[in-house]
């Protein structure tokens, strides 16, 4: 991160604090060049930081396929953009974008943790 040349750093760090903080059973690594998140160390979300004007956070179960069967989480927030069943997709555009969506994005991320360990 020391290292990350984006024109939405401060966001980006704010974000990944927030969700830090929120849940101190998540650990943080670096994977792809960007923050990931896990739980019992299986990476469940996961931060894309490019294109250069955004960024994103991708809502995942690790980086294994797993079984959908049976699978179901529903966004009452409204920020996610589903790509399958088991991966979501939120993304920030500035700011302002952060500022309006962190708190709704901090407890997406943990209803999403407790959804995808039970």
């Amino acid at each position: 991160m020391a290292e990350l040349e984006h024109p939405l750093k401060a966001e980006i760090e704010t974000v990944r604090s927030a969700i830090l903080a929120s849940d101190k059973t998540l650990t943080e690594r670096i994977k792809w060049k960007a923050p990931s998140f896990c739980y019992a160390g299986d990476d469940r979300v996961t931060f894309r930081l490019a294109p250069k004007g955004i960024f994103q956070v991708i809502l995942h179960r690790g980086a294994k396929v797993k079984d959908t069967a049976g699978f179901a989480f529903e966004d009452d927030s409204g920020l996610v953009k589903w790509a399958a069943v088991d991966r979501g997709i939120v993304t920030l555009q500035d700011a302002k974008d952060v500022k309006a969506k962190k708190a709704a994005l901090v407890k997406l991320v943990g209803r999403w943790i407790q959804a995808t360990v039970a």
